[in-house]
């Protein structure tokens, strides 16, 4: 299990986002993923301020694409998102947070984002989240 992510200073956090491949956009997606049980629980943005804020505090931090701004998880809901380990992919164009998640992490109050799978009748609601 990972150990919670150490703080780490803005140049060394600078020198990580250097490695990332952000899109035209200046974005990058980022899964978010409870650290102890792999149950995947959100998909959001990142533009390199993010990526620096998440590493320098600690808190799982996103660029909001409807309100072009910078937002952390957490801080108008109370729903934390713990950062334990950023990962970066074979591509260098996703990130992968492993966080602990205090609270549901989906804004409609459920555990997770993905509560909908697809049915011949439709997207069908299933209970929380995947089985």
């Amino acid at each position: 299990m990972p150990e919670p992510s150490p703080d780490l200073s803005d140049q060394a956090a600078a020198a990580l986002a250097d490695a990332v491949a952000f899109d035209a956009n200046g974005l990058v997606p980022a899964v978010a993923q409870q650290h102890d049980t792999g149950e995947v629980l959100m998909l959001a943005w990142m533009n390199r301020a993010a990526v620096i804020a998440t590493l320098t505090s600690g808190r799982a931090t996103y660029y909001s694409r409807s309100r072009a701004k910078l937002w952390r998880k957490g801080d108008t809901s109370g729903n934390v998102q713990h950062v334990r380990e950023v990962r970066l992919d074979c591509d260098g164009d996703t990130l992968l947070l492993l966080i602990d998640q205090i609270g549901p992490a989906c804004h409609t109050g459920r555990p997770v984002c993905f509560f909908r799978t697809a049915a011949a009748e439709g997207w069908r609601e299933i209970d929380g989240g995947p089985a």
